[in-house]
């Protein structure tokens, strides 16, 4: 898995290796695929959130998938030509744009730390980016489930300050 990380920080890594071990958990090869993850301002994600969303407020977590997949998850295998990037012969799942001051302080009410919530919002993000939402009741509980499991799997606890 390729990711164009922007104004991540030290946590690079361990993002990295959740995100790498969400593909393998969900069954999805990580060798073809490629996204960008972003970390900014309050200002940047709300115009973000204002401009795509229509909602003028900060948010934690914005995703930006490349494909329009409805009610269905992608499966990377099947790798569809028009989401390849050309230069790169990757399958470009799409942008994650994270506000850092809204992790920091989601970490701080929470009582873990600013890297757990970090990986918990890439997770998150990459997880839209496969087609998964929390609109439903069910699939919020599919989604949670599955942030939980990963997490867990990849020893990203909510006790690790």
């Amino acid at each position: 898995m390729t990711i164009y990380f922007s104004n991540v920080g030290i946590h690079r890594h361990k993002i990295k290796n959740v995100l790498e071990g969400a593909l393998k958990y969900l069954g999805q090869p990580s060798r073809n695929v490629e996204m960008s993850l972003s970390v900014v301002s309050p200002e940047q994600i709300r115009e973000l959130n204002a401009k795509f969303r229509g909602v003028d407020d900060v948010t934690d977590v914005l995703s930006f998938p490349t494909l329009e997949l409805g009610k269905q998850h992608l499966d990377v295998a099947e790798l569809p030509s028009d989401a390849i990037n050309s230069k790169t012969g990757k399958l470009n799942l799409g942008d994650v744009i994270i506000c850092f001051e809204r992790a920091k302080e989601q970490a701080e009410s929470y009582g873990h730390s600013l890297r757990r919530e970090l990986c918990f919002l890439s997770l998150h993000g990459l997880l839209h980016l496969l087609g998964y939402d929390h609109m439903q009741p069910d699939d919020e509980k599919e989604m949670t489930d599955l942030q939980e499991e990963i997490l867990s799997k990849m020893h990203v606890t909510r006790d690790v300050k």
